[in-house]
């Protein structure tokens, strides 16, 4: 193919001309500050009234937190593993629970990654097949108690999880 001299300036009118052509916004969902202050405070709720010291942290899409709620008497280092969980679960689009196995085999070199704790006790947060965010909770002794009071967290604002138009 012989170039001509108008060659490379239709070349650079694609190049450049097509990412502005196909640019659009994009449509999100963000979990209401008083729903996340609302999980979270289920969360700690559920466990306390079964003896556990419980810290439950709401995060948005993106892994940034939205609320982090330390129950009487949890340790300090549950604020970090329930984060953990809350963005790992937000990242993977899965609960942490479900990536337990899979933590240990073909992803465990992923473990590495900073926030990223491959146990129970994240679970994600849906609108329709949207991930919007997720639930972290730490401080009941196991993975399998702490997933059970992030999901009541998920419970009680579930049904107030819908799509609106600002």
């Amino acid at each position: 193919m012989r170039l001509t001299p108008i060659m490379p300036l239709v070349l650079t009118s694609f190049v450049v001309g097509a990412p502005m052509a196909s640019a659009e916004v994009l449509n999100t969902h963000r979990i209401p500050a008083v729903l996340a202050v609302e999980a979270a405070s289920e969360s700690i709720g559920v466990c306390a009234k079964q003896g556990y010291l419980e810290t439950a942290v709401v995060v948005d899409a993106d892994g940034a937190t939205i609320v982090a709620l330390r129950g009487d008497g949890a340790g300090i280092h549950t604020l970090d593993s329930a984060h953990d969980k809350a963005y790992t679960s937000v990242s993977f689009k899965s609960d942490t629970i479900a990536l337990e196995e899979r933590g240990r085999g073909e992803i465990a070199p992923l473990s590495k990654l900073p926030h990223v704790l491959f146990f129970g006790g994240g679970v994600v947060i849906k609108l329709g097949d949207e991930t919007i965010g997720a639930i972290g909770a730490s401080g009941a002794p196991g993975a399998k108690l702490d997933d059970t009071c992030a999901r009541a967290g998920l419970e009680k604002i579930r049904d107030r999880l819908v799509s609106g138009v600002r």
